[in-house]
């Protein structure tokens, strides 16, 4: 914990600051990677949403009250830019959200990047016929195993929520995997 407050320390600090950014994209950068990959699916697009992440967490590091720990708190931007730029596909392209989810999951068999088999392109269309935040959620569990008590703080909802939408989830992914 002292590393944390120490590096939220010299991310205020103007003499620190860079040095101490270069460090936190270090730390983080792959996490949220996967992260974000799990929500917008293409690697071009989640390297654009992963530099914006960044570029908002340096501009609002002063407002961070430490609340919560810095890595939900870069969660939690992660995940709204990540929706951001899903909503913006969106109107740009005059279609649904899932319209633009259900694209990029077409996309991801010629994405050089996915090195999946058959059975992981399956899960990612399972995964993508759940509503937004049961996917967001699965995804969280599921591929980033992080515990619901940081995930409470992420997506600011309680742990019995998370539970019950992670329930609900796999129950509706096990139910598409064995479907003829």
């Amino acid at each position: 914990m002292t590393d944390e407050l120490e590096l939220i320390e010299q991310l205020k600090s103007d003499i620190h600051r860079e040095q101490a950014f270069r460090a936190l994209i270090t730390q983080y950068k792959e996490r949220l990677y996967w992260h974000i990959r799990n929500i917008v699916k293409s690697h071009d697009d989640t390297d654009d949403v992963l530099q914006n992440t960044f570029i908002k967490i340096y501009k609002n590091i002063d407002k961070f009250k430490g609340d919560s720990k810095l890595y939900s708190w870069m969660y939690r931007i992660a995940t709204n830019e990540s929706i951001t730029f899903i909503n913006k596909n969106a109107k740009r392209l005059q279609t649904s959200n899932e319209e633009v989810q259900q694209l990029a999951l077409n996309n991801l068999t010629s994405d050089v990047y996915f090195e999946g088999s058959d059975i992981q392109l399956k899960l990612q269309q399972a995964i993508a016929t759940l509503p937004d935040k049961q996917q967001l959620v699965f995804n969280m569990k599921y591929f980033e195993d992080i515990k619901y008590k940081d995930m409470s703080e992420i997506l600011e909802t309680s742990e019995g929520a998370l539970k019950a939408s992670y329930h609900l989830a796999v129950k509706k992914i096990e139910a598409y995997l064995t479907q003829d």
